[in-house]
């Protein structure tokens, strides 16, 4: 069978910092578009690329990552995708086929069964894009770091940072679904109408506006927080343990002022776990993927009534990756950053 093009986003350097739409490049590779005869893979098309912070973290040199699954030079960059299916060598899949998981920046993808995550049960009325988000690993992430280990009671008072991305978003529509006080903190105006007006966050609060966020959330918090999702670490984490209550719960969903930074921000203010006893525990959600039909179950229902909204940031074409990543790092996008490769 003859090749076809297969663009390609490719890791051109190691990064350091903040990343740089430089440290990528477009290529043109080419792909047989037939399984090799015995294959056990799966060869996809990809259709909508999700941009996520942890992404970073794959782009930094082995020698100095603490996470075995960094991107190799030269090579396309991966990560949580919308794929259709054009042809299987395992049983569990057939063409046409809808699937999310682990796939590359590129046009299509030959992966292991083992990398794809979910089979997709599309509807009409949910956008094939939201598994990117809220029907994918964003979504999961949200559900199972509030219920799961957050352990959230009604009435409770929960403060969420990076609010307005594609986890907290969802984190503070779930807390109040369930009739807890929510306050989240975002890094520009829009962000902070966004949250108070299509999110129905109680209160919201532009950090980069704030010189004293410990002020801040004792304005907002005056009995103190039960449960903070966090997202940022750093100051922030600093100023919220001196406002959690008794017994209070840190989900630790990501770090990202921290990613960036060749010297990590140190914390302070960590006493503060002893003496309200307050349980912080990082989770990753691939661990939690058991849940999945009782997340769908929970969440599908609420889209449907309108009960819980999502925005996502729309960037078109495999061209445009490298400049929609290094957006969500620097607070270019507005909702879950999503990349489109193809519409089928």
């Amino acid at each position: 069978m003859a090749q076809v093009r297969n663009k390609q986003v490719i890791l051109k350097n190691y990064v350091s910092g903040f990343p740089k739409e430089s440290d990528m490049n477009i290529i043109d590779s080419t792909i047989t578009l037939k399984l090799p005869e015995g294959s056990h893979d799966v060869l996809l098309k990809n259709l909508y690329l999700s941009c996520d912070p942890y992404m970073r973290t794959l782009m930094t040199n082995p020698k100095y990552s603490f996470n075995p699954r960094s991107y190799t030079l030269q090579s396309p960059i991966n990560g949580i995708g919308v794929s259709k299916v054009l042809e299987s060598g395992d049983q569990n899949y057939k063409e046409g086929d809808l699937v999310w998981g682990i796939t590359n920046w590129e046009e299509y993808s030959l992966v292991s069964a083992a990398q794809i995550h979910f089979k997709i049960e599309h509807t009409d009325d949910v956008p094939l894009s939201y598994y990117t988000g809220i029907l994918g690993m964003p979504g999961m992430t949200a559900y199972a770091g509030f219920f799961e280990v957050g352990k959230p009671k009604k009435g409770e008072n929960v403060f969420v940072s990076a609010a307005s991305g594609a986890v907290g978003q969802l984190v503070g529509q779930f807390a109040k679904l369930i009739g807890c006080h929510v306050v989240g903190s975002a890094g520009s105006k829009e962000k902070v109408d966004l949250l108070k007006n299509k999110f129905g966050y109680d209160e919201a609060i532009n950090y980069k506006e704030e010189h004293d966020l410990n002020a801040a959330l004792k304005k907002y918090f005056p009995e103190g927080i039960d449960i903070y999702f966090e997202n940022v670490g750093g100051k922030t984490l600093d100023a919220v343990l001196l406002n959690m209550r008794i017994h209070g719960r840190i989900p630790v969903c990501g770090m990202i002022s921290q990613y960036n930074l060749n010297q990590h921000e140190g914390v302070t203010n960590l006493a503060h776990l002893i003496y309200k006893r307050i349980r912080m525990e990082g989770f990753v959600v691939a661990n939690f993927y058991h849940l999945y039909n009782k997340f769908l179950e929970f969440v599908l229902p609420h889209i449907r009534e309108g009960k819980v909204v999502y925005v996502e940031d729309i960037a078109e074409g495999l061209e445009n990756g490298p400049a929609a990543l290094v957006g969500i790092f620097n607070g270019r996008n507005v909702g879950k950053q999503v990349l489109v490769v193809a519409r089928e």
